[in-house]
């Protein structure tokens, strides 16, 4: 397959994207089309995911799987990603303004990640609890927050 094919125009015409949005490059999918644009992922059934909102995404034989920030999964069947995979680690590590592991005390850690939409402002802060910490537990959640404080002033974000 070329990698200079372009993506049928029923599928670019299909594409919620914004102004000055493009495509980079596309694969073909078990349902569709997998296409990532300078500003989102469009999965095969049209759903738009901004990099920014891409927590991980990773590759093995089978296809895509992408977990987003909110906890939704996607998987995403591949024969052939071209430069998909690429694409995706390039554009979501463009929006990490921030990725710090901090020690919480006798409890294990948390990753404190800022992000931003391409070429915008800091978005916000996601806080990610180590395997097996519990998030909803106010004492953990009121350390994290501590730790997330000090980052942010130390760091200026």
């Amino acid at each position: 397959m070329s990698i200079f094919r372009r993506l049928p125009a029923d599928v670019r015409r299909s594409l919620d994207t914004r102004p000055g949005e493009r495509v980079l490059t596309f694969t073909e999918t078990g349902d569709g089309h997998l296409v990532a644009t300078n500003l989102a992922l469009f999965l095969s059934d049209g759903t738009r995911v901004p990099y920014e909102e891409i927590d991980k995404a990773s590759w093995d034989d089978e296809g895509l799987r992408v977990v987003t920030t909110a906890g939704e999964r996607h998987f995403e069947r591949v024969a052939e990603p071209r430069m998909v995979p690429e694409t995706i680690r390039e554009r979501v590590n463009s929006t990490i303004v921030v990725n710090k592991r901090v020690s919480l005390p006798g409890r294990g850690g948390v990753r404190l990640v800022a992000r931003r939409p391409p070429g915008g402002e800091v978005l916000g802060w996601t806080l990610v609890f180590d395997e097996g910490l519990d998030p909803d537990d106010p004492g953990l959640r009121a350390q994290a927050e501590q730790a997330l404080e000090g980052v942010r002033r130390s760091m200026g974000v």
